[in-house]
């Protein structure tokens, strides 16, 4: 069976056009897609590349997205693949059930397929178009009963009148007037709001409680799974404060200044994931050798509201509200959880906060389910500020050690990378994945099955005849960790793009034409030029300010990304002031360019904060990160002038935008202070204390 992370795989299983589109007797279409909506905009794009392939109107298609019991199984909506695999899926449904309407319409109107146009979902002969039918009159209500061949006509892209064109998003009117439906807004008769009582810190286990300290309300326990329920959220809220329950704290880490050091001392299933030409024998002939060290600490997903789940779960079925990326990997995990079949559970997605990543949403969920299933009532679980910080997995801390060695004439001749991580995957399909599970039932994490994640991006897109990448793959860490945007491809990137400025200093050269020196790819060089240009690369800046710039293709077959960025440095503090962030887009098809420039602009914002100032902190027995105080992110006062440049292949296939423009933005800041200051930063986050020291301040 083809992997459903590949463009065919959905459609090994759902390979049915009535799988995928139901064309209703009024006319309109629904359209049923596994991807969900996380604030990206694909709900818009999906919909556009349906209206598209089957020339109706984009106004008559409704979406159907995360529901299990209505959609197929596309996995989980990550890695910026959902146009990609999710768009090819539609796209071909789409072309069967035209070319399946097509030859339905041969029939009615006595002419052949080729003798015939579609326009706006009417079929007409193209040379006698009184001799029409419409969609609804062929299909409206019925089946299509036919297997998706994945050999129907596709449109050219020459005749595209929807993809492509800035249509606005449907998902924003329901939100910018208050009538969206948010997980956080779903409410069932009879519920219960509950609140988890969480242990100090991850690791502390349940020593005692009083239930009789709390009064008015439900109180559930299991193991070292603690919680109260009320018939309000404030109730549930207080009585969660005035519970009065001790911990034993049994966990140590690592102080956080030894974090990197106790990285690399751990042990490691090693393996050389990408070596090209003999790495060892080009270093001896190297003119010039650097070697330099770069780091990523553990950083949250940081939602502006907390992870929220409803669930009404009875003895013999299971109804969960969630905003997972993952509606049928959750209901794995839940069936596991609940010891139901699997197929006694419903999983439906509401949108929540935003996710970016393997938060909260998908533990909150396991969290409401195994209450109600206790209580046997709906309940509602919404976490607090805290929890999230506390609980989300994070993104893995990472290191990386690199060197390259210069031939006399300033190309590299020799570049190796190795990075020490985890794997980045992590997501539940399990009981013993999902924090409720492990401490209502003292299930053990499970040891890693895929490494995976952590290597993105480890390789560059340069043209260089020797070049080796080691992951040291970390089997334990001290922090619950899993997947965040770009996983391994922004650390790996910042370490990349930043050594590529160190080695063009050594050599004497400007960092722009250093980089073009190493490209032969025309698509790199493309973007790489028309970020620059924009910026003016070269033109005179005043004093403390500098500009930098990096460049990757995400994935390595991913979009192509270049990054400009203006950065002051104050002479007297040492403040990083980044003035303009200029990015150039490579996607390959827009099917959206409002969508994609709106993706593009998040990914920058977004970031730069983790680039500037985003760390979980802790220290032996706690994480000391539980607020916004204490994990400080980007502010609207810290926002730069954006400004994103789209180069549209419309003939090139779609390369997807939700991630690609995040892992450029920390090697351009970093080489922009460099620029302006001469000083080498190679540990996020980039205005952590410490690191740039004003004029005089010595060191």
């Amino acid at each position: 069976m083809a992997s459903q992370w590949s463009p065919t795989g959905a459609l090994s299983v759902a390979n049915q056009v009535d799988d995928w589109l139901h064309i209703e007797p009024d006319g309109s279409l629904t359209v049923f897609s596994g991807k969900v909506e996380l604030g990206t905009g694909v709900q818009t794009a999906l919909a556009q590349i349906v209206a598209e392939e089957l020339d109706i109107p984009f106004a008559r298609i409704t979406m159907v997205m995360g529901d299990t019991a209505r959609v197929p199984d596309e996995g989980i909506t990550a890695g910026s693949t959902t146009l990609q695999i999710g768009g090819f899926a539609l796209r071909q449904a789409s072309a069967e059930a035209r070319q399946a309407l097509l030859e339905a319409a041969s029939d009615q109107l006595d002419a052949t397929v080729e003798e015939l146009t579609v326009h706006e979902g009417v079929i007409s002969v193209i040379r006698d178009p009184v001799r029409a039918i419409s969609y609804t009159e062929l299909m409206g209500g019925k089946a299509f009963h036919r297997v998706i061949s994945l050999h129907a006509p596709l449109k050219s892209p020459d005749d595209y009148h929807v993809v492509g064109q800035a249509i606005a998003r449907a998902d924003l009117p329901l939100k910018l007037t208050g009538q969206a439906g948010y997980v956080h807004d779903v409410r069932l008769p009879g519920m219960l709001h509950a609140r988890v009582v969480r242990p100090p810190d991850p690791g502390a286990i349940l020593d005692a409680f009083d239930p009789a300290s709390v009064s008015s309300v439900e109180v559930v326990q299991q193991g070292n799974f603690l919680a109260v329920a009320a018939a309000s959220e404030y109730a549930a809220v207080r009585a969660a404060d005035a519970l009065q329950v001790t911990w034993q704290q049994v966990e140590h880490r690592p102080p956080m200044g030894k974090l990197f050091e106790h990285l690399r001392q751990q042990d490691t299933v090693d393996d050389v994931s990408f070596d090209e030409g003999d790495v060892d024998a080009a270093w001896p002939e190297a003119h010039i050798r650097l070697e330099a060290t770069y780091s990523q600490p553990f950083q949250a997903h940081a939602s502006i509201g907390p992870s929220c789940a409803m669930a009404d779960v009875g003895s013999d079925a299971a109804t969960v509200w969630t905003s997972t990326q993952g509606p049928y990997p959750l209901r794995e995990a839940l069936a596991d959880l609940l010891e139901m079949p699997q197929e006694a559970v419903r999983v439906i997605y509401a949108e929540g906060s935003g996710s970016y990543g393997h938060n909260g949403a998908d533990d909150a969920a396991a969290d409401a389910a195994l209450i109600s299933q206790k209580l046997g009532r709906p309940v509602r679980v919404q976490w607090s500020r805290s929890d999230e910080f506390l609980w989300e997995p994070y993104t893995p801390a990472m290191l990386m050690d690199l060197r390259a060695g210069l031939n006399a004439q300033g190309r590299i001749i020799a570049w190796e990378h190795e990075v020490w991580s985890p794997t980045h995957g992590s997501r539940p399909r399990l009981a013993n994945q999902l924090l409720a599970g492990q401490l209502a039932f003292g299930l053990r994490p499970p040891a890693p099955q895929w490494f995976g994640g952590g290597d993105r991006n480890a390789p560059v897109d340069y043209a260089l005849p020797n070049q080796r990448v080691v992951a040291h793959w970390l089997t334990e860490m001290p922090l619950r960790t899993s997947s965040m945007r770009t996983l391994g491809g922004a650390a790996n990137t910042f370490a990349n793009e930043s050594f590529m400025d160190e080695l063009a200093a050594a050599a004497g050269i400007d960092p722009m034409s250093f980089r073009l020196s190493h490209m032969g790819d025309e698509r790199a060089i493309a973007v790489l030029r028309a970020a620059s240009d924009r910026a003016a690369w070269g033109a005179p800046l005043p004093d403390g300010t500098g500009r930098g710039l990096a460049f990757a293709r995400y994935d390595n077959d991913g979009a192509y990304v270049a990054t400009v960025a203006q950065v002051h440095v104050n002479n007297e503090n040492g403040r990083v002031r980044v003035e303009r962030l200029i990015s150039a887009h490579d996607c390959g098809v827009i099917v959206n360019p409002d969508g994609v420039t709106n993706q593009i602009e998040g990914n920058l914002i977004q970031s730069l904060s983790r680039a500037l100032f985003e760390q979980i902190t802790f220290d032996e027995h706690r994480i000391t990160s539980r607020d916004w105080d204490t994990y400080p992110i980007l502010r609207f006062s810290d926002l730069p002038e954006i400004e994103v440049i789209l180069v549209n292949r419309p003939h090139e296939p779609l390369l997807g935008a939700g991630e690609p423009a995040s892992i450029c933005t920390a090697a351009a800041v970093a080489n922009a202070i460099f620029a302006a200051c001469g000083i080498r930063l190679r540990r996020i986050p980039l205005a952590a204390g410490g690191q740039i020291k004003p004029s005089g301040a010595g060191g």
